[in-house]
């Protein structure tokens, strides 16, 4: 394994890891607020089979929407289909087919691209069930997650392009300028202010490292 993926995943991927860690204390804290959660069904938005064969958690039923193409053998809880939620006719007739008990959403709203389509997205979340859970990094946290590297969201777009060929702890490193702009430029961390207008009718909580804040969620509980 070459040095840098041993040292992301020391820090992120591999069991033990802080990573690792903080996603298990997620899952317990989202069974905390949905303790039927075993009884429903559950709409992700941009999640991935993998992420639920892996959760200590299961819902009656999980129907993933994501842009990328998903498992050709899934179990039988689990269905899925490639669409963007943002596009309001496709949320129209996902929400047309009714019978989601929870919308699930874990670090995507970041990624949907710029406040028009963030606001669709959210749309989209309102209609699809009566209960919500949308987890999202927090942009103040002093270290970006999807690369974790430090204080690399308050870097001006050019330098944040550049440091991303080079950094050692990317998940894939982009191979030209160009695919290491679009890598950058299609993460817009959200702040506290952002996701309470976004949803002003939810209960926004934070995940905490060492005291600081380090993601934010949305949560309704309730019809």
């Amino acid at each position: 394994m070459p040095r840098s993926r041993a040292l992301r995943n020391r820090f992120v991927d591999a069991p033990g890891s802080l990573g690792e860690r903080m996603r298990l204390a997620r899952w317990e804290r989202f069974r905390r607020c949905f303790p039927g959660i075993e009884g429903m069904s559950v709409v992700d938005l941009g999640g991935t089979a993998e992420m639920w064969l892996r959760a200590p958690v299961r819902p009656k039923h999980v129907h993933l929407v994501n842009l990328e193409e998903h498992p050709a053998e899934l179990p039988g809880w689990i269905t899925a289909e490639v669409a963007d939620v943002t596009d309001a006719a496709v949320a129209a007739e996902l929400g047309a087919r009714g019978g989601f008990d929870l919308v699930f959403s874990n670090s995507v709203i970041e990624h949907v691209g710029g406040h028009g389509r963030r606001r669709q997205f959210v749309a989209a979340v309102e209609t699809l069930a009566p209960r919500h859970w949308v987890q999202t990094p927090y942009r103040y946290f002093p270290v970006e997650p999807h690369f974790v590297a430090p204080g690399f969201q308050f870097l001006p777009l050019a330098a944040r392009a550049r440091l991303v060929r080079r950094w050692p702890l990317v998940h894939s490193r982009p191979d030209s300028p160009e695919s290491a702009l679009d890598a950058v430029v299609n993460i817009e961390l959200l702040t506290r202010t952002e996701m309470r207008y976004l949803f002003p009718r939810s209960v926004l909580l934070g995940e905490r490292v060492l005291g600081v804040p380090k993601s934010l969620i949305a949560v309704r509980r309730e019809f």
